[in-house]
């Protein structure tokens, strides 16, 4: 029998630099707060889905990290699912645990993102990013960024990528080259986008940065990848976040008031697409918003994976936000901060609340409950009544790998 899955509890742990801390530390730091939250026994969970795309490379843990995680803190005899999807993993892992609930296998579920990226060797962290794209083909793929990237602006300098920089962080020069010239977007509204998540992460407890930057402070920092600077970039981090999803059944039984529910939650991967037509994330957005039926108009508040500043803009536009082009004007207007038409990324999304990439679809997920909760604090969209999340990650062919949408409400 179908039934209608929800959020019962959400925890994370601050997200930053946390070396002295194993993957059981911080998961079992956000799923006790998770559990605490929805007010039931770690007992009552039937089944796991557990995240993590990083520890093979950066703490030697392979094949079984969730059961690792689990049976030190005492649950065995359960399911529990491994999952590894770029920096969508996360996301996908509350994808399948609400599938299970919605199909009626489970009343009670986790789902948990958990990560180490920092490393004494900076080549290793690097590297499993470097492995998010074809690693077969990986010659070709870089060359071909950095043609593009030559193409684009003579004063960019491509070389360093994966060895002093992550690889993706030319990869989003790319794409802001290439929105800059179409469209004639700015680098001060890209510098926009990480002063206004600034702000906003200043009021997340959780968030890694806490400090407020303006567009010129932002300007004025060290380049990473022209025409992108430090603050432009989301960091690496260390965190972990969960949450767990019940059936519409145990809702009743237990009597939830604070339940939000998961209106839709739709997993999709890239395809090779031609030059004009929709990317990704436009293409999935579009199927999401009909099957879900709604629009972008009838959304609150959104956590989008702002993985670089002009990864914002272009979600932006890809989710309807406004108009092909209108990005950089988009933030730059103030429509996209807190008071603003639709606040994005109040957390202050990766650019600032940073970037377990292992953890942070769920990480969305706690703060749109928050909000969703009237629980936000001084981050709290007022009225907030409908949210979206939107996780990406990965890189194939030009576009993202995977994609997660998904829309909750109260």
């Amino acid at each position: 029998m179908k039934q209608q899955a929800w959020i019962a509890g959400v925890g994370m742990t601050r997200f930053g630099k946390h070396i002295d801390r194993g993957l059981k530390s911080l998961a079992h730091e956000a799923i006790g707060a998770a559990v605490a939250d929805a007010g039931i026994g770690l007992g009552e969970v039937q089944a796991a889905w557990m995240g993590n795309a990083a520890a093979a490379v950066i703490t030697g843990q392979v094949c079984v990290p969730g059961q690792m995680i689990l049976r030190s803190l005492g649950v065995g005899h359960i399911s529990v699912v491994n999952v590894e999807n770029a920096c969508a993993t996360a996301a996908t892992a509350f994808h399948q645990a609400c599938t299970m609930v919605s199909a009626g296998l489970y009343d009670v579920v986790l789902a948990c993102g958990v990560e180490k990226l920092y490393h004494e060797d900076k080549l290793k962290t690097f590297s499993v990013f470097s492995g998010a794209i074809d690693v077969e083909d990986a010659t070709q793929v870089i060359e071909g960024i950095q043609q593009r990237i030559r193409a684009l602006d003579p004063r960019a300098d491509a070389a360093g990528a994966g060895v002093t920089r992550s690889l993706f962080m030319d990869i989003y020069a790319a794409w802001a080259l290439g929105h800059m010239q179409r469209y004639g977007t700015t680098r001060e509204q890209l510098a926009a986008v990480s002063a206004k998540n600034s702000l906003h992460g200043s009021l997340n407890p959780k968030a890694q940065y806490r400090d407020v930057v303006g567009v010129a402070e932002v300007l004025a920092a060290r380049e990473v990848s022209w025409p992108l600077t430090l603050p432009m970039c989301s960091p690496i981090g260390d965190g972990a976040a969960a949450v767990i999803v019940i059936s519409d059944r145990k809702r009743r039984e237990l009597g939830m008031q604070r339940a939000i529910r998961v209106e839709a939650c739709q997993l999709g991967s890239g395809w090779d697409y031609a030059d004009g037509e929709p990317s990704v994330a436009e293409s999935e957005a579009s199927r999401f918003y009909e099957c879900a039926g709604i629009g972008p108009a009838d959304i609150d508040c959104i956590e989008l994976h702002d993985a670089s500043a002009p990864s914002e803009i272009m979600y932006y536009e890809y989710l309807g936000l406004c108009g092909r082009g209108e990005g950089g004007r988009f933030v730059e207007e103030g429509h996209s901060r807190l008071g603003g038409r639709v606040p994005v990324n109040t957390s202050g999304g990766l650019l600032r609340k940073g970037h377990p990439i292992g953890a942070t679809g769920i990480a969305q997920l706690v703060e749109l409950t928050e909000q969703l909760r009237g629980e936000a604090g001084a981050r709290q969209v007022e009225g907030a009544r409908v949210a979206l999340a939107e996780n990406g990650g990965g890189y194939i062919g030009s576009d993202a790998a995977a994609l997660v949408l998904t829309l909750l409400s109260r």
